[in-house]
């Protein structure tokens, strides 16, 4: 039976654009939320009920619309923002005209907006069924309420999550939207009117950085800006700022990687590996960094517009973006050289329990066997001075003067504890000296570049033909690392060489991993990561071992090869190699602060 091909009614065609547009209550908020912006707003209040399904409501104090406009901005492919027509310069978050009559397709939708001096005014829309403009009363700015969302399209609402699972993604929206507009100030209501979130609007009088500081610590907390790094790099017109974690300050997914490309945050690969190939000395494939980063370039060099939703965007020149993060987080992490994150001492502080093993002082003989197995050796050095690994420094002794001090005693066989000008420095000896020849191994490698052992029979790697092609062209780049290999007829590759440090491996999996990798992160993590992770195992196996005693002389040589070496800070799992606890911290502890 024939088909005749008919035109969709209007209706139903919103219907579709909602489906692409509109997938849950966040995306709905991250639009008006992006409408509120590109409004001028400077204070932006959302309210959600039961995760936004039954109320989602944005208000702003921008610039309104009249009443002719606000006719106008229920139709499709109505918009301010896209001047001249020109998609090559779009300088807005939103520019489709999608939003509004896509929720209004699917919800009952209602808007009410006042222009600076002028009249307020109302209009609704149901089901994409348009109400008229009335008279109503505002401040200037707009208010959007979106009741029932979907309700015109049951079938949706199957695949909704929890109330609670939406709201949060909601707030994630508003959050990331928060984090590249500091001098905006975002409310989110929940339920019974419970704030989510409420964030001031930060000064305008600071500098950029600092501002950005100010909003991430609201957010992410303190404790990621204490332990963060600055990040400033500039390249071809191209201009990264923002913060990033110290390595030894992880979490154990992605989700706090943020990044916003000319205000607009993304969710984009090409920041996860770039993460990922900056950390991957410092940080076990089970650990994320925590970045916050923010990307400028002119409007010519992206294309926001290859996402229904906007939350993707492609570079021109993705290369030199991905250089670009790459350089500056390991420059930044490299100027950080052996500091560790502060998290490490407020842990230890907050492990630390006031003593219970005697009541008052003791006026019986002290022996180790008489004392609680909880004693440690330098508490029991205070009753048998003579069981002190090494004599205390001198006031004056010049190791006091280094960063990481003068070792005073070493604790069950495996920690080195050192004296310092303001306090005093725990050290594990073995994740010390693992960073310390790990890092001696890279240096090494980098002179003489890496052996490579040739296959006695050369291994062929059925791949498609595009793949095939993927590894032949970064095949210069692959030799560098180890592995040589060459086009073989169409959709396969024949490896010849391998690098040595691997010894016995799977060549067939390491191929497909790097094609898979080069194609999805356009970057040779896996050989990378493979290569570091022997690195890492002959490092832990070649270094100091824990239960190895040191003398005073090689607990001082380690402590200076630390202050030496970068990186020192955490071994290659992203593990402190130390912790410093200051005096006022020591002091705190006893009571005198």
């Amino acid at each position: 039976m024939p088909m005749t091909i008919r035109q969709l009614p209007p209706v139903v065609v919103n219907r579709i654009a909602a489906g692409e547009v509109i997938e849950r209550p966040a995306a709905a908020v991250k639009e008006l939320v992006e409408n509120a912006i590109d409004a001028g707003a400077r204070h932006v209040d959302v309210v959600l009920r039961d995760g936004g399904q039954a109320l989602l409501a944005v208000s702003d104090d921008g610039s309104g619309m009249s009443p002719a406009e606000l006719a106008l901005a229920v139709e499709r492919h109505c918009t301010s923002k896209l001047l001249d027509n020109d998609l090559l310069h779009i300088k807005h978050l939103g520019f489709r005209g999608e939003a509004l009559p896509s929720i209004g397709a699917v919800s009952r939708l209602a808007i009410t907006t006042r222009e600076r001096g002028g009249e307020a005014v109302r209009l609704t829309v149901e089901a994409g069924a348009k109400g008229a403009v009335e008279p109503a009363t505002l401040n200037p700015g707009t208010r959007v309420e979106v009741r029932d969302l979907f309700f015109a399209t049951p079938a949706r609402l199957k695949f909704l999550k929890s109330a609670r699972a939406e709201r949060d993604a909601a707030l994630d929206a508003v959050t990331r939207l928060a984090m590249a507009y500091p001098a905006i100030a975002f409310t989110v209501t929940g339920d019974n009117g419970r704030d989510l979130l409420r964030l001031g609007a930060v000064g305008s009088d600071l500098r950029q950085d600092e501002a950005r500081r100010q909003r991430l610590a609201a957010i992410l907390g303190r404790d990621f800006t204490d332990n963060a790094m600055p990040i400033e790099a500039q390249r071809q017109g191209v201009i990264l700022a923002g913060f990033a974690a110290l390595p030894t300050f992880n979490r154990a997914t992605s989700r706090d990687q943020y990044l916003c490309v000319n205000g607009r945050p993304v969710r984009d690969k090409l920041l996860a590996g770039a993460v990922r190939g900056a950390y991957a000395d410092f940080l076990a494939r089970d650990r994320h960094a925590m970045v916050a980063l923010f990307l400028e370039l002119p409007e010519t060099e992206l294309d926001v517009n290859v996402h229904p939703a906007k939350a993707e965007v492609r570079f021109r020149d993705a290369a030199l973006v991905r250089s670009l993060i790459v350089g500056a987080l390991r420059h930044a992490i490299g100027g950080a050289g052996h500091r560790a994150s502060s998290e490490t001492a407020e842990q230890a502080l907050a492990a630390v329990r006031p003593a219970t093993f005697f009541s008052h002082s003791p006026s019986y003989p002290v022996s180790r066997h008489s004392l609680p197995s909880g004693l440690t050796d330098v508490a029991m050095a205070l009753y048998e001075p003579g069981l002190r690994p090494t004599p205390p420094p001198t006031p004056d002794a010049p190791e006091q003067h280094f960063p990481l001090g003068a070792a005073c005693a070493q604790l069950h066989d495996t920690y080195v504890v050192a004296q310092t000008a303001e306090g005093i420095v725990i050290v594990d000896q073995h994740a010390a000296h693992e960073r310390l020849v790990y890092e001696r191994m890279k240096a090494a490698l980098a002179a003489t570049g890496i052996p490579r052992q040739m296959l006695l029979l050369p291994e062929v790697v059925e791949l498609n033909e595009a793949t095939a092609d993927r590894l032949a062209a970064r095949a210069d780049e692959l030799a560098e690392l180890g592995l040589v290999l060459e086009k073989f007829g169409r959709g396969a590759v024949v490896v010849r060489e391998v690098p040595a440090l691997l010894g016995e491996t799977d060549v067939q999996g390491l191929v497909r991993d790097l094609a898979d990798e080069l194609a999805e992160l356009g970057d040779t993590l896996a050989l990378r990561e493979k290569l570091a992770e022997v690195c890492g195992t002959m490092a832990c196996h070649g270094s100091v071992r824990a239960g190895r005693r040191l003398n005073q002389a090689e607990m001082n040589a380690l402590l200076r090869q630390m202050e030496a070496t970068p990186h020192s800070g955490q071994c290659s799992h992203g593990r402190p190699t130390y912790v410093e606890l200051r005096l006022a911290d020591i002091e705190r502890l006893f009571g005198r602060r």
